[in-house]
């Protein structure tokens, strides 16, 4: 049996321990609650849709209007008797109308978009966010990026939206893409930034020269030409296609330095200027190399090492008159190790119009140095 005082202590000591689970309970278990309530009164809505509101009226609307040649009536659609009253009806122009996005990058009235959206039209229509309709003007395309520059011609008002930095995505991070796709004005989509540096050839536009962003935010026909942004509010991209068919629902957009880039370009030239050198590349590495040697039916030994194998040359091309042949592997360019076609068309790229451009090929097992001169890419029609 324990003594009066033994007792004391440990109805004191319960007490003790009552009081702290207590304390504990409260300061532990109560502040979350306490901090669920504080974020719903002081954040209303997500972040996306104040992101949205702080950019939405820079993103326009862009209506065009084209004419274009129509061909002729086909004789099996016209009665027999018709067509000897109306004889011969040969082309006749009619109008044909279109609709895409833009996002204003400047106050003074400059529109980014896509070239594709504004390509040979007669007539540009720009409806800002609060409806209102004003005209515009196609100030340059570019369409080895797919990137125009389109001017309103009554810009006093209007607001700009910040450009961000392409460099710093990374993949994982928000992706916010607005537009007006159906001409449905201010429309919001929400993904993240699935992937960087697509090469756009792999998508079956030979003709461009892009490293896209991949999105799963939707991008649908109409939004080509309005902009990706970061939760920061700031432009990162400038969106311009949807894959369809197989992985259909991919999304993507031309980063937006490269879009400052031919901006300024636009801006200073009134074009943008890519070199070429005219030789076609494939993709050459030690797999694909060994297979195509123990084959007994081919032509020629490939070097088996990685590198931009070319496979024709354009004739009286800078890279005819420089010396480069069919079967030459380039393996370095400018100094740089070149370890498939993309890779030295980047080179490429960055190179200097009439310039020396040092290339470095493996040609019957042989290392050869040559200089090109890259000359201005031919103009797409």
């Amino acid at each position: 049996m324990l003594s009066p005082k033994r007792s004391n202590i440990l109805r004191g000591a319960n007490k003790l321990m009552f009081l702290c689970t207590t304390i504990v309970c409260f300061l532990f278990l109560a502040s979350p609650l306490f901090a669920i309530e504080d974020f719903k009164f002081n954040q209303p809505h997500s972040f996306v849709a104040e992101v949205a509101k702080s950019v939405s009226p820079a993103v326009v609307r862009i209506d065009i209007e084209r004419e274009i040649q129509a061909d002729e009536f086909e004789s099996d659609f016209l009665d027999p008797l018709l067509r000897d009253l109306l004889g011969d009806l040969g082309n006749f122009p009619q109008k044909e109308r279109g609709q895409g996005s833009g996002v204003i990058i400047d106050n003074s009235g400059l529109i980014l978009t896509n070239a594709h959206v504004v390509e040979k039209v007669d007539k540009v229509i720009i409806t800002l966010q609060n409806g209102d309709q004003l005209d515009g003007k196609v100030i340059g395309t570019d369409q080895v990026t797919d990137l125009a520059l389109v001017k309103i011609q009554q810009s006093s008002g209007l607001e700009s939206a910040k450009l961000g930095d392409s460099e710093n995505i990374q993949v994982g991070d928000w992706a916010i893409a607005l537009g007006t796709p159906y001409g449905l004005e201010s429309t919001v989509t929400l993904g993240i930034v699935s992937s960087l540096h697509r090469d756009i050839n792999s998508l079956g536009f030979s003709d461009k020269r892009l490293d896209l962003i991949q999105t799963d935010a939707a991008i649908n026909p109409g939004n080509s030409g309005g902009p990706l942004i970061n939760s920061n509010g700031e432009v990162i991209g400038i969106n311009t296609l949807v894959r369809s068919g197989p992985g259909a629902g991919l999304g993507f957009a031309i980063p937006i330095n490269l879009a400052s880039k031919v901006t300024n370009q636009l801006l200073s030239k009134g074009e943008v200027i890519h070199p070429y050198l005219g030789a076609q590349l494939v993709l050459l590495n030690e797999r694909i190399a060994k297979e195509h040697n123990q084959d007994p039916n081919s032509l020629i030994v490939l070097p088996e090492r990685s590198g931009a194998l070319v496979q024709s040359v354009i004739p009286q091309s800078p890279a005819e008159e420089g010396g480069l042949r069919r079967g030459d592997l380039v393996i370095n360019a400018q100094g740089n190790e070149i370890s498939d076609p993309k890779s030295l068309l980047m080179q490429v790229e960055n190179a200097r119009i009439g310039e020396p451009f040092q290339l470095e090929v493996l040609r019957n097992n042989k290392e050869i140095n040559l200089s090109i001169k890259p000359a201005a890419l031919p103009g797409i029609s």
